[in-house]
C-alpha cells in the first residue's frame, strides 16, 4: 500500500449507523455485545475489562497489539469516536448526521506527506467564569487567588484539577521519565489549549511509538488510581482524560504535525 491508503477506526460503544461502514471501520469499545458488522476489542491481548476508566483506550490497546504489528508501514491508520469525526471544511455550519457523509475526511489529504501525524485543531481552556473557577478550582485559588483574573494561569493543568480530581495529574505526572515529567509538566502549566479526544491519524511507526509510551506511563499511573475509587465522571474515565492531555504533548515533542479539522455532533 501506498501513502494514498488512510484507514480509519471510529470506535464507539453505541451503533452509529449513519457512517459508512466503507469508508470508516466500526470499531466497538463498549462492555455490551457488539453489533455483528464491528470489530471488537475483546479477542486476543486485550483490556477490554477496563473499558470503564480507559474508555476508547481499550480499542487502541487492542489494535496495538493485535493488529498494527501486521500494517503496511506507509499506511495512514487513525481514530475517531461515535461523536466526533475528522471533516475537511473548515465550517461545521449545517452539517449534520444525514448529510454528514459527504464532508468526511476519507483519504490523506494533499500535503500530509509533508507531516508525521495529524491531530485535531485544539481547544481553548482558559476564560472560565469566575463563579466555575471558584467552585471547582476553589483550592487552586486558595493557593493563587490570581488564577481569578490572570487567563495566563488559566492553563491546562487548572482544567484537569477543577474537571478530573485536584491533584491527580500531578500524581501522574510524577510517574513519567525524567524528561517527560518535565516537558509535560511545563506544557500543562505554559499553555491554555491542547488537541482534544485522543483522536490522531500517523503512520505505524510513530502509532507504535506513541502506545508504546502512553500505555507504559498509564499502567504505572493505576498504583495511585484504583478503579474502585473512581466512581463519578469526573474521575471514572480518568486514564482517557490524561491521555488526552499527553496526547497534544506528546505529538508535538515528538513529531512533525499537521491540525485538522473536526467536528462533534450534538444529542447522540
Amino acid at each position: 500500500m501506498s501513502d494514498k491508503n488512510l484507514k480509519i477506526y471510529c470506535v464507539t460503544n453505541k451503533e452509529v449507523n449513519f457512517i459508512n461502514d466503507k469508508t470508516h471501520i466500526l470499531s466497538w469499545a463498549g462492555d455490551e455485545s457488539p453489533p455483528e458488522n464491528y470489530v471488537s476489542c475483546n479477542t486476543g491481548e486485550n483490556i477490554y475489562y477496563k473499558e470503564k476508566f480507559y474508555s476508547e483506550l481499550t480499542f487502541h490497546y487492542w489494535y496495538w497489539k493485535n493488529i498494527l504489528p501486521n500494517e503496511d508501514e506507509d499506511d495512514w491508520i487513525g481514530f475517531c469516536q461515535k461523536r466526533r469525526y475528522w471533516i475537511k471544511v473548515s465550517s461545521e455550519k449545517n452539517i449534520n448526521k444525514q448529510n454528514l457523509n459527504d464532508y468526511l475526511i476519507t483519504e490523506p489529504l494533499k500535503n500530509w506527506s509533508e507531516y508525521d501525524a495529524i491531530i485535531c485543531k485544539p481547544i481553548k481552556v482558559s476564560g472560565a467564569k469566575k463563579i466555575k473557577i471558584l467552585k471547582r478550582g476553589w483550592k487552586n485559588f486558595i493557593k493563587d487567588p490570581t488564577i481569578l483574573f490572570n487567563k495566563k494561569k488559566q492553563n491546562i493543568f487548572l482544567h484537569f484539577e477543577m474537571h478530573h480530581g485536584y491533584g491527580n495529574l500531578e500524581k501522574a505526572i510524577n510517574e513519567l521519565d525524567l524528561e517527560n515529567k518535565e516537558d509535560f509538566l511545563n506544557y500543562v502549566k505554559s499553555n491554555d489549549s491542547f488537541n482534544p479526544h485522543i483522536m490522531f491519524i500517523s503512520k505505524a511507526k510513530i502509532m507504535n511509538m506513541w502506545f508504546e509510551n502512553l500505555f507504559s506511563w498509564l499502567e504505572r499511573c493505576e498504583k495511585h488510581f484504583k478503579f474502585d475509587n473512581l466512581n463519578i465522571y469526573d474521575t471514572r474515565r480518568l486514564f482517557a482524560f490524561l491521555a488526552e492531555r499527553y496526547l497534544s504533548y506528546w505529538f508535538r515533542k515528538n513529531t512533525i504535525f499537521k491540525e485538522e479539522n473536526w467536528i462533534q455532533l450534538d444529542n447522540f
